[in-house]
């Protein structure tokens, strides 16, 4: 029986119509590069330049001492920012200032919903990798789908937002 299925196949001819039906995916309408760029603009501006002050200003008491301790500070305002922007980001819907401004969100890539806390974080984590890193910062110009390196990693991706 196996045998004649399998010439029948072969000779072209179907002998029973397949039962299993094709789900379609939906769309979805990635975000592109250069509104991506604006918001992350936006948000260096209006979170990491403040932090990035107050670290060289308040905790060191001046440039010099920054200078002289340029580790710490990079460190203590890169914590500080990564922090500042899960928070905003887990309570504001998958959202930064700067991605607000520009009508973007984040969602994770399988459910299309909110990301859950750890995504939000490893994204987070995994974009200064993406940043310090050649093929990471390039790739998402390669992309169709124009996921960066920490989307991949964490399994999210940016959309724009529907206007109510």
């Amino acid at each position: 029986m196996a045998k004649q299925r399998f010439r029948d196949t072969k000779k072209g001819k179907i002998t029973q119509p397949s039962q299993h039906k094709e789900v379609k995916k939906p769309t979805i309408p990635f975000a592109k590069n250069s509104v991506k760029a604006k918001a992350f603009l936006t948000d260096i501006f209006m979170i990491f330049m403040p932090i990035f002050y107050f670290v060289i200003y308040v905790v060191f008491g001046n440039l010099q001492n920054a200078g002289e301790h340029k580790l710490e500070a990079w460190g203590y305002t890169l914590i500080s920012f990564l922090i500042i922007q899960i928070i905003f980001m887990f309570k504001d819907e998958g959202k930064t200032p700067g991605l607000r401004s520009q009508s973007l969100k984040v969602i994770d890539f399988s459910t299309l919903d909110k990301p859950s806390l750890f995504s939000i974080i490893f994204r987070n984590f995994a974009f200064v990798l993406t940043v310090l890193t050649f093929f990471g910062w390039v790739m998402m110009f390669f992309r169709k789908d124009q996921r960066g390196l920490h989307d991949l990693l964490s399994n999210t991706c940016v959309i724009p937002t529907v206007k109510k």
